[in-house]
C-alpha cells in the first residue's frame, strides 16, 4: 500500500521514471522481506537442525540480487538511484505502520 501510494504520488507529480524507480525498489524490498520471513518461520517451525536448500540459496542472492539490479539501472541511467533508494525502504515503512497501529491498539481502553 505504501509503494502504491508513493508510485502514484510520483506520477501525479509527472516523474515517471521516479516512480519506476519506486515499484523497482519496491518489488526488490518486498522481495527480499518475503524471502527473509520464509527464512525465519522455516527455521522456528523445523524440528531439524537444516533447512532447505533452496531457502539457503534465497537468503544467499538476496543482497547480491538487490545489488545487481540496482547497478545495473543506475548505471544505464534508465532510473533514478533515489528513487529505487526510496522503495528499498518501502517494507520499513510497513513496518513503522504496523507499529504504530499496534500501539494504538495496545493503549486503547474499552
Amino acid at each position: 500500500m505504501c509503494a502504491v501510494a508513493a508510485m502514484l504520488s510520483a506520477l501525479l507529480w509527472g516523474q515517471p521514471k521516479f516512480a519506476g524507480g519506486l515499484a523497482l525498489g519496491s518489488a526488490l524490498g518486498i522481495l527480499s522481506y518475503l524471502w527473509l520471513h520464509q527464512a525465519v518461520e522455516a527455521l522456528m517451525n523445523t524440528g531439524k537442525p537444516r533447512v532447505s536448500r533452496l531457502l539457503i540459496a534465497k537468503i544467499l542472492a538476496r543482497y547480491p540480487l538487490a545489488l545487481g539490479a540496482v547497478m545495473v539501472f543506475c548505471w544505464t541511467g534508465w532510473l533514478p538511484f533515489l528513487a529505487i533508494l526510496a522503495g528499498l525502504f518501502v517494507p520499513a515503512a510497513g513496518v513503522l505502520i504496523e507499529a504504530v497501529v499496534q500501539l494504538r491498539e495496545g493503549f486503547r481502553t474499552d
